[in-house]
């Protein structure tokens, strides 16, 4: 189990603040809900200005188990946990290459010396998020929503030859597996013996889940090109200016894959603001197999992270439950 998060004040961060804004003097912290690998803290200044930190200590990260990596090879694997400066700043970059708003970033700091984690200070984005707009049913957040889609129009403009995390393809890297579709239904195989023992209903349907998986699996042909995706990128996960333009944030676990493993995502967060960001050359063969492998991630997942202290336990509950009774829907399909 994780250990309880200590509580970050205005002198923990006051080294932090002075080093991003050597002119302003910081007057309050305020911690923002959400985030399960690293603290994200308001900073307020005395010029009434706030700022964003994010400070990726072991303290603020609710996996169990799960610790901010830095070596190329620690992230071979995509799916591997994202979290960390490398991966944060390299996909900060290749989005800004890209076209794609992300908040603009003040100071990075991996030296220790403003406080004993790595850090980074960016752009308080004035607009909010949308999922609020969305739950509000704001005319604007069809507007965000279709901008979103421009966003990622551009992502998907960006190809390699090779899929994997960007700070490691950007390095020369190669990741473990053979195919995203490999590297997919083997991680849903790890999922699907995690869900059948942490979940009564999933376990006696277990082999049927099982063999779902191989027959998906096997009707998926070869790819040999991919594109950037967020991998993570529900509307909590973008921001809006004043203009109305989005702003991509939790970045970490950005990479090159299929594009349809980002549309499943997709598909289950945004609802019937999809059909803005849906595309008609997604394979539907992909989409199937990584809908099911989703799922699975979205139960097991969830219920591995309550072994920790995270506070919301309602809430991965019902994501969890959700995700069991989708799961055993597709056996039905």
């Amino acid at each position: 189990m994780t250990s309880v998060l200590r509580v970050v004040t205005r002198d923990d961060l006051d080294g932090v603040a002075r080093a991003a804004f050597p002119a302003r003097r910081l007057v309050g912290v305020s911690r923002v809900r959400g985030g399960t690998k690293k603290g994200v803290y308001r900073l307020f200044l005395d010029d009434d200005r706030t700022a964003i930190a994010y400070v990726w200590a072991d303290e603020e990260n609710y996996w169990p188990g799960g610790h901010a990596v830095t070596p190329a090879d620690a992230y071979a694997d995509p799916f591997s946990h994202a979290s960390g400066l490398a991966l944060f700043s390299a996909a900060g970059a290749e989005l800004d290459a890209a076209g794609v708003r992300t908040p603009a970033v003040y100071l990075t700091d991996d030296s220790g010396r403003h406080y004993p984690a790595d850090v980074a200070v960016v752009e308080d984005v004035p607009g909010g998020d949308l999922l609020t707009l969305l739950e509000q049913q704001s005319p604007l957040g069809a507007t965000v929503v279709d901008r979103l889609g421009g966003a990622l129009d551009a992502m998907y403009q960006r190809l390699a030859p090779r899929y994997g995390k960007v700070a490691l393809i950007r390095a020369g890297g190669v990741s473990v597996g053979s195919s995203c579709e490999q590297v997919v239904a083997e991680r849903a195989l790890t999922d699907l013996d995690e869900a059948a023992w942490r979940e009564p209903r999933i376990g006696p349907a277990k082999s049927k889940i099982a063999a779902l998986l191989d027959e998906l699996a096997a009707r998926v042909r070869p790819r040999g090109q991919y594109r950037l995706i967020h991998g993570e990128l529900g509307p909590e996960h973008v921001l809006y200016d004043r203009s109305g333009s989005p702003a991509l944030i939790d970045l970490e676990g950005l990479m090159y894959f299929d594009i349809e493993w980002e549309h499943v995502f997709l598909r289950l967060r945004y609802g019937s603001y999809y059909r803005r960001l849906a595309r008609a050359d997604l394979d539907q063969r992909r989409m199937a197999l990584y809908e099911l492998a989703m799922r699975l991630s979205l139960v097991a997942g969830p219920l591995r992270i309550l072994d920790g202290d995270f506070p919301d336990r309602e809430g991965m509950l019902e994501i969890a439950d959700y995700n069991t009774r989708a799961t055993l829907d597709l056996l039905n399909d």
